[in-house]
């Protein structure tokens, strides 16, 4: 096997990856759950290229520069998208409202392809009973929804009931109901 046919398992490799990854980030995010969709390209292409490289389909050290290019992507997508806090927002997406102040969001949820029912049900996950109680539901980056209740809504604490004292509030940069943490601050 010479060189240009290991720059192009190379090329072919990273192709696939780009491809792929486009496929997936225009699913959206509920298509990868938990998984980023970096890391769900990842876990299917490298699956792909074992199976290839298992059943004799693809040489051994072909199949070696296939995985090395695309856990080379993933690191370079990684270490891109931990360095320009703008380009995760690319590579990764954003969180999307699908819920404020016991209101559906429309927007948000044509934008994640989500239906009444659907974040009705995922609001059922969070224990909540009735839409009024949230302050902000949001489609996370990952797929998963996350739950803010409004402060009414929440059960009591300690602090609530121990003559008046309240807890500190916590300082914005530690807090992750801002719009910052939530990824929504423009």
């Amino acid at each position: 096997m010479d060189a240009h046919e290991l720059l192009m398992t190379a090329l072919r490799g990273l192709g696939v990856y780009v491809l792929v990854l486009a496929v997936i980030r225009v699913l959206g995010k509920r298509t990868v759950g938990n998984f980023t969709a970096f890391d769900l390209l990842v876990a299917l292409m490298l699956g792909e290229v074992v199976d290839e490289m298992i059943y004799g389909d693809v040489d051994f050290l072909q199949g070696t520069v296939a995985i090395l290019a695309v856990a080379g992507a993933k690191y370079a997508t990684a270490w891109l998208s931990y360095s320009v806090p703008r380009l995760n927002r690319i590579l990764e997406g954003t969180p999307t409202e699908i819920l404020r102040d016991g209101d559906l969001v429309a927007d948000g949820l044509r934008h994640e392809r989500m239906n009444e029912l659907e974040a009705i049900a995922a609001l059922r996950l969070h224990g909540i009973r009735d839409m009024r109680e949230v302050k902000l539901a949001v489609m996370e980056a990952d797929g998963e929804v996350s739950v803010l209740k409004h402060d009414w809504a929440e059960p009591v604490r300690r602090s609530d009931l121990s003559g008046g004292r309240e807890e500190p509030e916590a300082p914005d940069d530690k807090r992750t109901d801002t719009p910052k943490a939530l990824g929504l601050a423009r």
